[in-house]
């Protein structure tokens, strides 16, 4: 079984206590659908689990069947300096069936993050490292499709229907 080659530090996107049993890690692709029908699954695990799990999300853009994923994710990681990742990520996922350049700029106007500076971003490819860091780290860790989790360091590869995550968390974690 394939694990997670880089560990999980103050760098990442990260939601929930760094003292809770249980970490998911999800490598996600703004514009895959998948992860899109994923989005609201983990939200629910977030909610089962509760302070007892910490989510992080790694960006793992698939640019060659996914045009706008790369953009989606710099989007992401701009909204970060401002700390609004969670708000864009969100954002994206909720919206995932307009995703392009008018989406994004509409989202950071609407957290308050100025359309023009992320247009400039986005064409200096500011925020384009840190994506492709995590990606190479994905790559490290055997992602090859989105969504890929790992559940305290361990690659889940069963389904991630709601109730499988649960049972795979459980089994991983050993909780009751």
């Amino acid at each position: 079984m394939a694990s997670l080659k880089v560990p999980v530090t103050s760098v990442d996107h990260i939601q929930g206590s760094a003292h809770a049993p249980i970490t998911l890690v999800e490598y996600g692709d703004y514009e895959c659908p998948h992860c899109g029908l994923a989005y609201p699954i983990i939200k629910r695990v977030q909610n089962h689990f509760g302070e007892r799990l910490r989510f992080v999300f790694r960006n793992f853009p698939l640019k060659e069947i996914h045009p706008n994923a790369e953009a989606a994710a710099e989007s992401a990681e701009f909204a970060a300096l401002n700390e609004r990742f969670w708000e864009m990520h969100d954002g994206i996922f909720e919206n995932q069936e307009a995703i392009g350049l008018p989406l994004l700029f509409e989202l950071a106007e609407n957290l308050g993050l100025p359309a023009p500076n992320l247009r400039a971003a986005l064409a200096s490819q500011e925020f384009g490292p840190r994506v492709r860091d995590d990606f190479r780290g994905g790559v490290r860790s055997g992602v090859n499709g989105t969504p890929t989790f790992f559940i305290n360091g361990q690659r889940h590869d069963g389904p991630f229907e709601l109730e499988d995550l649960v049972e795979a968390i459980e089994n991983i974690a050993r909780l009751p």
